[in-house]
């Protein structure tokens, strides 16, 4: 037999993409502690935490507004499955974290979606899981966001508007009831 046909079958490995939009980076340089655009390994034992304490976290954000520890991220298998996850859990006591539409107050946790954004305060971050098999270790790679991630302002609204708004001159039966008619009528 060759060396290829005994060499070890290549594992692939888990990725979280992280992408991050703060509004002031370009001033206050919150990121500058992060490696952007390179892929970082991370023990599957260990916990990844994001805060402003580098003593503690792996990821520093430099920020007075951000907790010592802001959230962290666990990774896991799913139980009687090869599937693996993240598990997300809110580390600060003063601002609540938000993964898509669930609020998360202090030591509140949930599984991270495949696709979702992370927001606290004026941060916002787009959390993208790859899969992978590897059981030792999983990979972070963080983006820069220039834009917003969320584009709140641009999204068309999907609350009804309602018929008190629209100026009554323009319909002067405004506070009348409805009368039905059958269409076979004139």
């Amino acid at each position: 037999m060759s060396s290829f046909e005994e060499a070890e079958t290549e594992e692939t490995v888990t990725c979280l993409h992280m992408t991050f939009y703060h509004p002031c980076q370009e001033d206050k340089m919150m990121f500058r502690c992060l490696n952007f655009c390179k892929r970082e390994q991370v023990r599957a034992d260990e916990m990844a935490k994001f805060g402003r304490d580098s003593s503690v976290c792996r990821y520093n954000l430099m920020d007075t507004r951000v907790s010592r520890i802001q959230f962290s991220l666990q990774f896991y298998r799913k139980l009687n499955s090869s599937e693996f996850c993240f598990e997300i859990k809110n580390m600060s006591k003063k601002t609540k974290l938000t993964v898509d539409q669930t609020e998360l107050g202090y030591l509140n946790k949930i599984d991270l979606p495949w696709k979702c954004i992370i927001c606290f305060g004026d941060y916002q971050i787009l959390a993208e899981i790859q899969e992978g098999e590897s059981m030792d270790y999983f990979e972070t790679y963080l983006h820069l966001a220039e834009v917003p991630i969320l584009q709140e302002r641009c999204l068309p609204s999907l609350q009804p508007i309602p018929e008190k708004a629209i100026s009554s001159s323009l319909f002067p039966s405004q506070g009348k009831s409805p009368i039905e008619i059958d269409e076979n009528e004139s």
